[in-house]
């Protein structure tokens, strides 16, 4: 809510000049009817985003270096390792409205109104380092490389967040695929290849017809409940608390490599997540 109310005061200040120099006029009902029954605000957005580094530091530190986030295809060098994205996330359409009982509401969607909207993920590496060891300075005695060359290419189907006013909920459905995801998980010797994140009936239509045909059988959803929690055992008695009543999902990966060789396929047939709830909390 914060972001609309410096979204207002930005407008306010632009308007400004033209105000000084224009008559002021009270609005009568029927015009403040008018000014109070807009639609909101809508963006359109394209964007390719890099990050260098992103580091969670405790004791010790967890970083993930490399992150390209953007449309297209994964770019790498001569040895394959990734190095970005050669596109852009755009066709992004952004629909913000607060409704008359106050809940805000957001809708993420296409700008020539078809869905879905691809994307890119690259991630050159993720590891564990010792405290104060920077990325510049890491060894193997000090640092443990956990994967690298995560590849991810997918597509957004469905993208609504509710901030509902009654019960202080955020409020998530979303709708999504990877098509293809590759990952070397360094510190096990294991690869995996062409890993792909589909809708629950994706095996069975793909058997039926050759490839999935419905919603269904291409994205896996899900609806996420984020809000405060009380009662748990944290300092102050509040937690992060995440709720996901069920989220179903096939998942097929096309090879699994041990010491450089497939080891053969692996397919999870209508995974189902439900009843899901997670508290998070700092301890000491």
């Amino acid at each position: 809510m914060k972001g609309l109310k410096k979204l207002a005061l930005a407008s306010a200040i632009a308007a400004a000049p033209f105000a000084a120099q224009a008559e002021l006029r009270a609005l009568d009902d029927g015009a403040m009817g008018n000014v109070t029954g807009q639609a909101g605000v809508t963006i359109e957005l394209e964007t390719k985003v890099d990050v260098g580094e992103f580091r969670y530091v405790d004791e010790g530190s967890f970083a993930v270096s490399g992150i390209h986030i953007g449309g297209g295809n994964l770019v790498t060098d001569a040895d394959g390792n990734i190095t970005g994205v050669d596109g852009l996330l755009d066709d992004l359409k952004i629909d913000i409205d607060v409704e008359a009982d106050g809940d805000a509401v957001i809708h993420v969607g296409n700008v020539n109104g078809q869905v879905p909207i691809d994307f890119t993920v690259g991630i050159e590496s993720a590891s564990l380092r010792a405290q104060g060891v920077s990325a510049a300075n890491a060894t193997d005695s000090n640092s443990t490389l956990l994967a690298s060359n995560i590849g991810i290419v997918g597509n957004l189907a469905q993208l609504d967040i509710r901030v509902d006013t009654e019960t202080d909920h955020l409020i998530t459905d979303v709708a999504f695929n990877i098509t293809n995801m590759d990952m070397d998980v360094d510190f096990l010797g294991v690869n995996i290849r062409g890993m792909q994140v589909m809708g629950a009936n994706f095996f069975e239509e793909v058997a039926e017809n050759g490839q999935p045909t419905t919603a269904a059988g291409l994205f896996a959803a899900a609806q996420i409940t984020i809000s405060k929690a009380t009662g748990t055992g944290s300092a102050n008695g509040d937690a992060l608390q995440i709720e996901v009543p069920q989220f179903a999902t096939d998942i097929n990966v096309a090879a699994t490599e041990i010491g450089g060789t497939s080891i053969g396929t692996i397919q999870l047939d209508n995974l189902v997540i439900s009843q899901t709830t997670m508290k998070v909390y700092g301890h000491e």
